[in-house]
């Protein structure tokens, strides 16, 4: 289970296991750079950027993941993402959250 949110329904957070991190380092190919200097000469969403962009949140997402199960977790809660340009057309994407186990409120 994942959340921006810092409880999860349902749930009582009996551990809190620290910060998990998935951070992706990428960098535009000179082709598809120019693929979409072309896409702005039309206008509108500049389609190669964004499937770029939306890989590497997903890759640091599930690299966040994977470090959530070698903790043991059941949850990841207060998820965010960050992104600081390394360096001229170098990206580093960071998505962190809390690891957490949890159990199960009973039913009402």
């Amino acid at each position: 289970m994942t959340t921006t949110a810092f409880d999860l329904p349902g749930y009582r957070i009996v551990a809190s296991l620290g910060v998990v991190r998935g951070v992706v380092v990428r960098s535009r190919s000179l082709i598809g750079t120019f693929g979409a200097g072309i896409q702005t000469i039309f206008g509108g969403n500049i389609s190669l950027f964004t499937t770029l962009a939306e890989r590497t949140r997903q890759q640091a997402f599930d690299t966040m993941l994977v470090q959530a199960l070698m903790a043991k977790a059941d949850a990841v809660i207060g998820i965010r993402y960050d992104a600081t340009e390394i360096m001229s057309g170098a990206t580093e994407v960071l998505c962190y959250g809390t690891a957490v186990r949890v159990v199960s409120l009973p039913e009402r």
